[in-house]
């Protein structure tokens, strides 16, 4: 406000001048004004992105040791097997599990296994008098056995 005060007094001082100073007047007057103060410069806050707390995991009750797994009492029974059945795997008698695994064997040994889908064993003669038809799925392959074991 004291820069409104001043502006008349210049004014009165200029209208006492000649008409020619009378412009130089109006043109110095802008200059001689006071620089008008500058607002303070914002800061430029950048926001952090809030930190991430760090929350302490619970460490896990401790369990017991696993125990080793043993296996079914009636998976590892051995098992009779048939004349057909036996021509395949052996004379001996075996638990399901070690069925299933030399059938396995014989079927890899032989290459028997289907080209395109190996969900699929192609019989040879032996098999076939075990699976009673000429192709099988490998999940019928295990229904098929129990009927040749006691």
């Amino acid at each position: 406000m004291a820069t409104a005060k001043k502006a008349p007094a210049k004014k009165a001082a200029a209208k006492k001048a000649a008409p020619a100073k009378k412009v130089a007047a109006k043109k110095a007057a802008p200059a001689k004004k006071a620089p008008a103060k500058k607002a303070p410069a914002k800061k430029v806050v950048v926001k952090k992105a809030p930190a991430k707390k760090v929350v302490a995991k619970k460490a896990p009750a401790k369990k017991a040791p696993a125990k080793k797994r043993t296996p079914n009492a009636a998976f590892m029974k051995p098992l009779t097997l048939s004349p057909a059945l036996s021509a395949v795997v052996g004379a001996a008698a075996l638990p399901r599990t070690e069925i299933v695994r030399k059938l396995w064997v014989y079927i890899k040994a032989k290459g028997l296994q289907d080209k395109v889908n190996k969900r699929m064993v192609n019989a040879d003669e032996k098999l076939r008098a075990v699976f009673g038809k000429a192709q099988v799925s490998m999940f019928e392959m295990a229904g098929l056995i129990g009927k040749h074991v006691k």
